[in-house]
């Protein structure tokens, strides 16, 4: 049956709730994963990671879906010399752009499940198909592991859960139309029951709610721009960067779509550096809009667009927080319905 008002009927594939969560989520998986060989695979055949083996390139792949889930890998190195030591570190930095692939793949799923479903049967489509996406993450963090990168499988089962749901969980609310209507609750009903000032001050929570959130796209739609502005005014360090790596076709483009991923990062990095906190690239670095300061950078192309030295008018950044907070201001206003008058009449008998 449907989410909808006219429930109507429609089960979808012949078959359990659970199972059907399953499949969906299988689907998701391995589109996700195909996604992140082809270009792991193109880089290989051009040579690009040398003699490594098919084997190495599987656990590649795997390592890289589950680093774009926000799955922390546990690094180890050992140095060179006769006292080398062995190193360890966390890897835990989340593309967001390339993020977005399994949150979309599950907004579909959820929409799909969510047509197949009955109101008060949806949690069994959902819990079918986060167990399955569940098992897939536990399972390719025990084959993609290695000595020298190690994964905690607890974690490698739950936070690809994290996109994954609420990816499918938007979905299923957009097939729906409401979060009551989702979960089966009747709103319209449960608003006649509560008290006005029940009513009210939920009216006002929403109204400050949606001011907040206006206020938060504001300002990363401003750091975004001025984090194109940058990448503009600093192309030619971008090129040079480019050439000075030399990675070739194939390899130039995969470097690419690895920025494109880390994009949403840059803007938040922007939004923090407008912010006047400013971020860090390293232990004892930092950039911000008074001045930067950092040591040697890995061979980015995106990191030559840093600000560098000390600049005299960045003080002028940390208005932007300012207007934003000024514009979630007007929407409050504008949003927010004032009931002083109303509180005055019930309250005071005349």
């Amino acid at each position: 049956m449907k989410l909808r008002a006219d429930q109507t009927g429609d089960r979808g594939l012949p078959m359990p709730l659970w199972l059907q969560g399953g499949l969906e989520s299988a689907q998701a998986a391995f589109i996700s994963a195909l996604l992140v060989v082809v270009p792991i695979v193109a880089v290989w055949a051009t040579s690009g990671f040398g003699s490594a083996g098919l084997d190495v390139l599987a656990r590649l792949a795997g390592q890289a879906w589950l680093v774009i889930h926000g799955v922390p890998l546990y690094l180890t190195t050992v140095g060179e010399g006769a006292a080398a030591r062995p190193e360890a570190g966390t890897l835990w930095l989340l593309p967001l752009g390339l993020t977005l692939i399994p949150f979309l793949l599950a907004w579909r799923a959820g929409r799909r499940l969510a047509r197949a479903s009955y109101t008060d049967q949806l949690w069994q489509a959902l819990l079918g198909s986060w167990l399955v996406y569940a098992g897939f993450g536990i399972a390719t963090g025990f084959i993609c592991r290695t000595e020298d990168v190690g994964v905690f499988l607890w974690w490698a089962g739950l936070f690809p859960l994290v996109p994954f749901g609420l990816g499918m969980v938007i979905g299923a609310r957009r097939e729906a139309g409401s979060w009551s209507r989702l979960i089966g609750v009747d709103a319209v009903d449960w608003i006649a029951r509560t008290s006005q000032h029940s009513r009210w001050a939920g009216s006002y929570l929403a109204s400050a709610a949606k001011a907040g959130f206006v206020a938060v796209i504001a300002a990363l739609a401003i750091s975004s721009a001025l984090l194109a502005a940058d990448l503009f005014i600093h192309w030619n360090l971008v090129v040079a960067v480019y050439e000075a790596v030399d990675a070739g076709p194939v390899g130039g483009a995969a470097l690419t779509i690895a920025q494109l991923g880390f994009l949403p990062n840059l803007a938040v990095f922007a939004l923090a550096w407008l912010s006047g906190s400013g971020f860090a690239l390293g232990a004892g670095s930092h950039v911000g809009p008074l001045g930067t300061a950092v040591g040697p950078l890995p061979s980015i192309p995106v990191f030559a667009a840093i600000p560098a030295g000390p600049l005299d008018f960045g003080f002028v950044a940390l208005v932007v927080p300012v207007l934003a907070g000024v514009l979630a201001g007007w929407w409050f206003l504008r949003e927010g319905e004032n009931h002083f008058d109303e509180w005055l009449s019930i309250k005071l008998h005349v």
